[in-house]
């Protein structure tokens, strides 16, 4: 990398902050395989500074989500761009402000951990060769092991340093810790929470490990059935979001329209409903009634009683 290129995108990173750039822009993304809609009509943005917890069942579109936004796969509708340039068509001044850690880590097998840092580092023009160094000694890594002979846990430790080492502006995890001792785990969140307060970098962390999006997420978006069921800052859907229990007799179709309602599941007494408690008062008067302010949820419960 040229020594202009690397101080032009230096110069647009400072301009790109400055100006409150969106770090990411989705607009009506749709992705389908065959005849299944993995998912339709996703918009989301994501600033910098910002730490998007992306939250979905097996199966949901995580993954193709964030592939679809790093112009890894091309969506069958929609757009998205990453500092305001095309995913599917990303410069270089661009690439290199982005770090991905994917679900799976089985690249560059045959390199040892020296070579392979060596080989980083070239793609970078902020890279962090003493971050590296220090987090290859903390964690006991053998600089002249081959990745093919690390543990699963071990490639993801190496891939994450990696990731951080490049000082990217936008951090993408998918699923970063399910390979991950919880020693690992809760050095790598707050190594998140460093660089998205310190450096306004804008993480966006796909995980199923709920606990984690509590400790570090700023906002959630929860994908399911094909879309983006919620997509808010987290303490505003902790404080929003209820549950209620409706006794037998209501009818399926009395609550399709019910405003604010995001979810709905019939038990043996009646229904389940969960819902924005600040849209209860448009109810019908005897659901109102019924329904009261509901009772709050955590993280986990929400994600539970909206996906089940």
């Amino acid at each position: 990398m040229k020594r202009a290129d690397a101080e032009q995108a230096i110069h647009e990173r400072t301009i790109a902050i400055a100006d409150n750039q969106a770090s990411v822009t989705i607009t009506g993304l749709a992705k389908r395989y065959g005849t299944r809609d993995v998912f339709r009509d996703v918009s989301l943005r994501l600033e910098p500074g910002q730490v998007l917890g992306l939250l979905g069942r097996n199966g949901a579109g995580k993954s193709t989500l964030i592939r679809c936004m790093l112009g890894l796969e091309a969506p069958d509708a929609g757009t998205c761009s990453l500092f305001g340039a095309p995913a599917q068509r990303l410069p270089d001044r661009v690439k290199m402000r982005v770090a991905y850690v994917p679900q799976r880590t089985e690249a560059f097998l045959w390199l040892d951990v020296v070579e392979f840092f060596t080989l980083m580092s070239r793609f970078y023009p902020r890279w962090d060769g003493n971050y590296v160094q220090a987090a290859l000694a903390e964690q006991g890594f053998n600089p002249y092991d081959r990745l093919r002979n690390l543990s699963p846990g071990q490639r993801q430790q190496l891939f994450i340093i990696r990731a951080l080492a490049a000082k990217p502006d936008l951090l993408v995890l998918d699923e970063p810790a399910a390979s991950l001792d919880p020693v690992a785990r809760r050095a790598l969140m707050r190594e998140v929470v460093s660089r998205a307060g310190e450096q306004e970098c804008a993480v966006l962390l796909s995980t199923h490990i709920v606990s984690d999006l509590e400790r570090v997420a700023s906002h959630v978006a929860l994908l399911h059935a094909g879309g983006l069921l919620l997509h808010d800052e987290i303490d505003v859907i902790k404080e929003e979001c209820a549950r209620a229990h409706l006794p037998v007799g209501i009818a399926a179709s009395d609550l399709e329209h019910i405003p604010g309602l995001i979810a709905k599941r019939r038990t043996t007494n009646g229904w389940t409903v969960v819902f924005r408690r600040g849209s209860r008062d448009a109810w019908p008067e005897a659901l109102h009634a019924q329904a009261g302010n509901g009772e709050a949820l955590g993280l986990e419960d929400l994600f539970i009683e909206v996906t089940a």
